[in-house]
């Protein structure tokens, strides 16, 4: 802290008296180490103020449109996107990419530096087709300037990697992930943060097939390395237990999963802020386990305060927003509280077909889900044809063998036998059946 107000003295006297030019880009220099470290140490509010001050001294220094100026709007630009401040992270991005393409040329390193970061905010609004299209032009040009085994290579790798997760896009992602993984296992000592997040993406993709005995490995894996290794962030050391929490939650490991959970959103909340989207997500999946343990009155608090994080963070129609409608939705309709369930599963397919597409795996699960409502309530004719919807995007996303095909599947026969089509339910019991059996080997 002292060291700040001295560089925030020192930033004042040079702006009142006639200092050369070298003692002013001295200063920025300064500014842009201390907003380096006060960032690695995640002391964000300190780091906005140094950072701040850096822009206002580089602009003053070197004139707007110099690369130091850049430099400073990206600092700028990612503290935000730090704190989940999308909006006000957007316009300083896309200003250094202006900057250094003038500067610089359009396929240059600083241009891919600045291109990545846009796209890691977009990904993270949901705007996958924008992020997509940025990262695959930096990797392009750190593939074709640099060695293959660069760290901006397999980092440009991950990301790519996890929209193509994101949108169901398997196979494609786990090229991606494995090739990236390879490379840091070539290159980088054998317990490097870099190895633990790669493993760490690669297992939450495992989860997203169904290959839950693959994804604890994987996860179990990066937490011994960070336990061995160097220290982790509280971010990544948060994520992950979150993420192993989850995938005990899945398979009905209850009493593994909750004190996972629990110190997963305690370390969010102190280090990031109670109203951090990293947040929200610790919130959602704790009250998925309330939900299935019956504790419904502290699930629907925690899905309720999830919810209002997202949209305060992400605006109302960011897909995550979406995530806590659907499980709200669907702790109501537990309780046979219908009326207040069906609106909320018509917000949530709404949101996930605007922002991804209509044959999402989630807006499958929007539509079983609305199905599985309309069923309870005996509205057959509506159910039906939702869930035949559902069942067909699942196939076409995920795989005819996927969990998530086998859950429609069971679902449907349920609905069959009812309605007294014996034959039809009896063919996707046995689908489901195989698909089950299948999914044992990966436990």
């Amino acid at each position: 802290m002292k060291t700040s107000v001295q560089i925030f003295l020192l930033a004042a006297l040079i702006f009142s008296c006639g200092v050369s030019a070298p003692e002013q880009e001295a200063l920025w220099n300064k500014l842009c180490s201390k907003f380096d470290l006060l960032y690695k140490q995640e002391n964000y509010s300190e780091a906005a103020k140094v950072a701040k001050e850096a822009l206002k001294v580089g602009e003053k220094t070197f004139g707007a449109d110099h690369p130091n100026v850049a430099t400073s709007l990206s600092n700028l630009g990612r503290l935000y996107h730090a704190q989940g401040k999308y909006a006000d992270a957007e316009p300083l991005y896309r200003k250094s990419v202006a900057i250094r393409e003038k500067a610089f040329g359009p396929n240059s390193f600083e241009v891919a530096a600045s291109l990545y970061n846009l796209g890691s905010l977009y990904d993270d609004q949901g705007k996958y087709a924008e992020a997509e299209s940025l990262y695959k032009r930096a990797l392009a040009m750190r593939e074709k300037a640099l060695e293959p085994n660069d760290d901006e290579v397999t980092r440009l790798l991950n990301n790519l990697a996890g929209i193509y997760r994101i949108q169901g896009k398997y196979a494609e992602a786990e090229s991606l992930y494995k090739r990236a993984l390879a490379i840091e296992e070539k290159t980088l000592p054998s317990d490097h943060p870099d190895i633990a997040r790669a493993l760490n993406n690669l297992a939450l993709l495992y989860y997203n097939q169904g290959k839950y005995a693959e994804a604890e490995s994987l996860y179990k894996r990066a937490l011994a390395m960070w336990e061995k290794g160097p220290k982790a962030s509280h971010k990544e050391v948060s994520t992950l237990l979150n993420n192993l929490g989850e995938l005990y939650r899945a398979q009905g490991k209850y009493i593994e999963a909750e004190p996972l959970l629990k110190k997963s959103l305690s370390m969010a909340e102190e280090n990031l802020g109670s109203e951090h989207p990293d947040v929200a997500w610790s919130l959602n999946n704790l009250a998925l386990l309330y939900g299935k343990q019956g504790k419904y009155t502290e699930a629907e608090s925690l899905y309720k305060r999830a919810m209002a994080i997202w949209e305060k963070a992400l605006g109302p129609d960011h897909p995550d927003v979406a995530i806590p409608l659907t499980n709200l939705a669907g702790l109501y309709r537990a309780q046979g509280t219908f009326s207040e369930a069906e609106p909320l599963y018509k917000r949530a397919l709404a949101i996930w077909e605007k922002a991804l597409g209509p044959e999402h795996p989630n807006v499958a699960k929007a539509i079983n889900s609305l199905a599985l409502l309309y069923d309870k309530q005996e509205r057959n004719v509506e159910a039906e044809p939702l869930y035949q919807k559902a069942l067909a995007i699942r196939e076409k996303a995920l795989g005819p063998e996927h969990p998530d095909v086998a859950a429609v599947c069971e679902n449907m026969a349920k609905f069959y036998k009812k309605i007294g089509k014996t034959k039809e339910a009896e063919k996707l019991e046995i689908r489901a059946k195989k698909i089950r059996s299948r999914e044992k080997s990966y436990k």
